[in-house]
């Protein structure tokens, strides 16, 4: 979540990038609840891909994207 001030500045995928850069794996994965299209299209245009749905198996579960992202130091030139 990014404060109101500093939304739609380019804050939060400065901070998304930041927060994955470093890490060692070569994909991350995410859910993203599927009644917020907004930030499901967020991720999409910061590179994410939707890999299907998915419902965790608790009661009155949400159902979910549930998205991958290959990470900076493994992606393939283009």
């Amino acid at each position: 979540m990014v404060r109101t001030p500093w939304r739609k500045t380019g804050t939060a995928q400065r901070l998304h990038d930041t927060l994955l850069a470093p890490r060692p794996e070569q994909r991350a994965t995410l859910l993203v609840d599927q009644d917020h299209p907004k930030v499901h299209a967020l991720y999409q245009s910061w590179g994410w891909k939707t890999l299907g749905d998915l419902r965790p198996s608790i009661p009155d579960a949400p159902l979910f994207h549930a998205m991958l992202l290959d990470l900076p130091q493994h992606r393939q030139p283009a």
